[in-house]
């Protein structure tokens, strides 16, 4: 998957390449049709998300419709949150 076709705001998402290999992220935001900007709460936090390719990504069917809420009506959210949501994902992946 090269595209952004089938990806949405609040996806889980691993990064297979890069240092942060092996990571698991929560999709934040669409840039363009090859790149997301991605958070974990920990070392990408919210106010400085990551910039990355799809190519880059492995994507998992996993949507956490909370986050894309939060986000679509501008509450606000904090990396604690962020962790918190990945925190079962961490320890199954």
């Amino acid at each position: 998957m090269d595209s952004t076709n089938d990806i949405t705001v609040g996806q889980v998402v691993k990064s297979r390449a890069g240092r942060d290999e092996g990571r698991i992220f929560l999709i934040l935001d669409i840039v363009d049709h090859q790149h997301v900007l991605v958070v974990d709460g920990d070392l990408r936090k919210l106010d400085n998300p990551k910039k990355k390719k799809i190519k880059h990504l492995i994507v998992y069917n996993t949507v956490l419709p909370e986050l894309k809420y939060k986000l679509d009506n501008k509450i606000k959210i904090n990396n604690a949150y962020v962790r918190k949501l990945l925190e079962p994902f961490n320890k199954s992946f």
